[in-house]
């Protein structure tokens, strides 16, 4: 049984939802599922864009055949190579042997990296325009959003950007199609900042390419390949991929990241945040033991400042806290301002090693004022943690 969404009289959602996915990538949880969206466009030339992934084929061949209703499927047109929207490619070829695949030349490598079959291709570059009847298709290449071979494809008569991954979101839709037609910002922009951070967050520079590209053409509707649709309030998520790519916080606030074997430097990051809290400071704070890298990476992303605490073990930084700056490194967070909490019984060293993983990364502001325990906080050290806390306190209203 079909489940078609309708964006334009001429323009049908024929994507599918899985809700069953429990690891994105088989690395990012996805509590709420993920949508694969490909967008079929009748015309007199009827065109779709994009596949989906083999988990929603199913449902994703019985929307494509209801909406066409026995007419030809003449194009493909192929944005992102990555699985989760080529893997269905290959059988529907076989299920509509005629259709001409529109791709650049980097995709049509790829495709056959992943897929050994024949098929017309229809090679685009910048300069190609693909008419449909009463449409006019360009093309605009993304690399490395987040994939070499991306490209957005913008609908001249229409207003449409079908943007690839750029603009999505964790999360599948729930009934409705638009971002409007929902909360967006209360229910699902924490998922759409932890799919950029994570997906795309090393790429800033290349975002930022994409949306100067874009330049002033005018857009009326936004179609990604996850996540809802928009065609209000575009500004919103477009104001927030400029903040995001250039690394600039959403707001001030301190994110405080702990590890702690046995509580004392997790005591030590509560009285932290409890005095931040007093001095009128936003903190939230995140077990990185518990709490996955991937949504710390995001939180990160939109506050201003950062208090790393951490346990020295085995004479390094502990596990799971270097795995998280390891993969902030990766991501290539920068323009924050960093605390530093160390512990340690015999020989504290994190915080040193801290540092020096956080060198790499640009326009990070790391403070002289640190706190070092010896297996606990002492009440000795009260004026240490009030001039860690202002410091950090007079940087954050300095934002």
């Amino acid at each position: 049984m079909y489940c078609t969404k309708a964006l334009t009289n001429d323009l049908i959602w024929v994507g599918g939802n899985d809700r069953r996915l429990s690891l994105f990538e088989g690395v990012y949880t996805v509590p709420y599922g993920v949508s694969y969206n490909s967008y079929l466009l009748l015309d007199d030339k009827n065109v779709l864009f994009d596949t989906a992934d083999k988990a929603v084929s199913k449902v994703f061949f019985e929307n494509i055949a209801h909406t066409l209703n026995g007419k030809t499927l003449d194009y493909v047109v192929i944005q992102h190579m990555e699985p989760d929207h080529s893997a269905t490619l290959c059988d529907l070829l076989k299920i509509y042997p005629n259709v001409v695949v529109v791709c650049n030349a980097k995709t049509r490598t790829m495709i056959d990296q992943f897929f050994d079959m024949k098929f017309e291709a229809l090679i685009v570059d910048e300069k190609t325009v693909l008419e449909t009847g009463h449409h006019k298709l360009s093309f605009i290449m993304a690399p490395m959003v987040h994939w070499p071979e991306v490209m957005v494809t913008y609908d001249s008569e229409a207003q449409i950007l079908f943007s690839a991954d750029a603009f999505g979101h964790f999360g599948a839709l729930n009934g409705a199609v638009f971002a409007d037609e929902i909360d967006f910002e209360h229910d699902y922009m924490d998922e759409a900042r932890r799919y950029y951070c994570n997906i795309v967050g090393k790429y800033g520079i290349q975002v930022q390419a994409l949306i100067k590209k874009l330049g002033t053409r005018p857009i009326s509707m936004i179609c990604p390949l996850h996540g809802f649709a928009w065609r209000k309030n575009i500004d919103l998520i477009l104001n927030k991929y400029i903040a995001w790519s250039s690394y600039t916080p959403e707001e001030p606030g301190v994110v405080i990241a702990y590890a702690s074997v046995y509580g004392n430097t997790a005591n030590a990051a509560e009285i932290i945040a409890g005095k931040l809290f007093d001095k009128g400071i936003k903190a939230v704070m995140y077990d990185v033991s518990v709490t996955p890298a991937a949504e710390i990476v995001a939180a990160i992303f939109r506050y201003s400042h950062i208090v790393f605490a951490s346990t020295t073990y085995n004479n390094g930084i502990f596990v799971r806290m270097e795995e998280l700056l390891h993969d902030l490194v990766a991501h290539n967070i920068q323009n924050r301002t960093v605390g530093l909490v160390q512990n340690g019984s015999w020989a504290p060293a994190s915080g040193k090693l801290m540092r020096e993983l956080l060198a790499s990364c640009k326009n990070m502001t790391i403070l002289d004022e640190t706190v070092t325990l010896k297996s606990s906080l002492k009440e000795s050290q009260q004026e240490e943690i009030d001039n860690f806390v202002s410091a950090l306190a007079v940087s954050v209203k300095a934002e």
